[in-house]
């Protein structure tokens, strides 16, 4: 199986300009011959809590249907950042398409302190599919029972979805190695580049094996994918000038 980490500079609340940016990256990964790929937290929107609830979608919102019309028919399965409505407010989500199947979407259940006022809590989520994959979205990483119940559930792979500074992405490299090591989970790590909220994005997307050892990692600065086979372990690591994916253009 290979499994595709990205990394993205989202144009800020500019969903159509990030959905097409999203495009261009999985025709690479399709091209690249991936199973499965990942993008980064709220990555349809960017990471902007302040917009959120403008922003906010539903689980079948329609402007999303290119996503299902790829995964059906590149046999791909795509996981994708948006805020999502709910009765009690809105939910950090991650939507996942799979092919010929319904959508599943995956909830942040643990929120930084800074996001309480902009949204609510998910509810804990079973690993998705045959492969045991478990996902987690930003600070989730830093809460050692989430990756502690993935590996109880039987999780090999561990899937984190960010929106990190540059300061705070150097803690969860650490983090991160620490936890594929304690665990023995393969762990992929998808960031972005550029300006977010009111901070600077840091990169850096990574995968670490089994044993917590950095196999491949993105700069800070430029887009691109980066890919495991989990069978042979070989990294394949694809950067991309900016102009040639992001319009980067705000709302």
């Amino acid at each position: 199986m290979r499994i595709c980490v990205v990394q993205t500079r989202p144009a800020k609340g500019n969903i159509q300009a990030n959905i097409q940016a999203h495009k261009k990256l999985i025709e690479l990964a399709v091209f690249n011959k991936t199973d499965i790929i990942v993008f980064p937290e709220l990555s349809i929107t960017g990471y902007e809590p302040g917009l959120a609830a403008k922003l906010a979608g539903d689980i079948n919102d329609s402007r999303l249907n290119d996503f299902q019309i790829i995964s059906d028919n590149k046999n791909i399965s795509i996981g994708v950042g948006m805020p999502l409505k709910a009765d009690k407010g809105i939910l950090i989500s991650m939507i996942v398409f799979e092919p010929n199947k319904p959508r599943q979407v995956y909830y942040k259940q643990h929120l930084h302190e800074d996001e309480f006022p902009y949204f609510i809590c998910g509810e804990k989520k079973e690993p998705l599919g045959k492969n045991k994959i478990a996902i987690a979205i930003c600070y989730e990483l830093s809460v050692p029972e989430h990756a502690k119940n993935a590996y109880k559930t039987g999780s090999k792979i561990y899937l984190v979805s960010i929106a990190k500074s540059v300061s705070g992405v150097e803690k969860a490299v650490r983090t991160l190695a620490e936890t594929a090591n304690r665990y023995s989970m393969t762990v992929l790590m998808s960031n972005c580049v550029g300006h977010c909220d009111n901070f600077d994005c840091g990169g850096k997307t990574s995968i670490w094996n089994n044993k917590g050892m950095l196999l491949g990692q993105l700069d800070d600065t430029n887009e691109g994918i980066l890919i495991i086979d989990t069978i042979t372990q070989v990294v394949i690591e694809k950067t991309i000038p900016n102009d040639l994916i992001s319009e980067n253009k705000p709302v």
